[in-house]
């Protein structure tokens, strides 16, 4: 059991460690573009002053923000970025597993109850078993009682270590795809056929010229 839940807790603070790096990193980008924007205008102080007057320049989606809200209720940064159609396959991949963890650790606890009165025959505490239970007692079968016992406490804790998966996925699903927000993810490529003619060689040429634009953060006018 302990070495169960230490990998559980470490493999969930690698995800959350890998989100919140990640976001900070797109974060440095963010600051790194903003600066370059406001360098640019500096040779125009009429413009730079008028931008800070008007209007602040920052980005729409925050990696750092949607990580942060997805950490504390499953979903937020999922509404943060504008995706609210994930919002119910959160839910389900959360809430199903601990419908299962709740529905074994039950189980779990009438069992392992079961199993302590049977092996000890302790009569005065039968009517106390679960009445599905109390034919094991009478047969004196401890062995089944503690079979289906490590059954269920074994699928107890495969359905913690799924909820916390499912938890750390929607905390990286929140991040990565704001981060991706950030920037014009449309494939703008095109291609151009130019044909040419050659008067002294009297033949034809053709080329093809392959253009692929720089990805530019998109940025609001939060004056509006």
């Amino acid at each position: 059991m302990p070495m169960r839940f230490t990998k559980i807790i470490i493999l969930i603070f690698c995800l959350f460690f890998c989100a919140n790096i990640f976001a900070q990193d797109s974060a440095k980008q963010n600051m790194a573009s903003q600066s370059l924007f406001d360098s640019s205008n500096m040779n125009n102080t009429k413009i730079k002053a008028a931008a800070k007057d008007s209007f602040t320049m920052k980005p729409k989606f925050d990696p750092h923000k949607a990580t942060i809200r997805s950490a504390i209720i499953p979903g937020w940064g999922q509404a943060y970025n504008h995706e609210y159609w994930k919002i119910p396959i959160v839910y389900a991949a959360i809430v199903i597993p601990a419908i299962t963890y709740v529905y074994n650790n039950t189980w779990y606890h009438r069992l392992n109850y079961a199993f302590n009165v049977t092996i000890n025959y302790d009569t005065a505490n039968y009517k106390n078993i679960y009445p599905q239970l109390q034919p094991f007692f009478l047969a004196n079968d401890a062995n089944d009682l503690q079979n289906y016992r490590n059954e269920f406490l074994k699928n107890r804790d495969y359905s913690l270590f799924y909820f916390f998966i499912a938890w750390g996925l929607n905390v990286v699903d929140a991040t990565v795809f704001a981060h991706l927000k950030l920037f014009d993810v449309s494939d703008d490529i095109s291609l151009n056929v130019h044909p040419d003619y050659d008067p002294q060689t009297k033949a034809g040429n053709l080329g093809l010229v392959f253009s692929i634009k720089k990805p530019q953060h998109k940025i609001i006018d939060l004056s509006r």
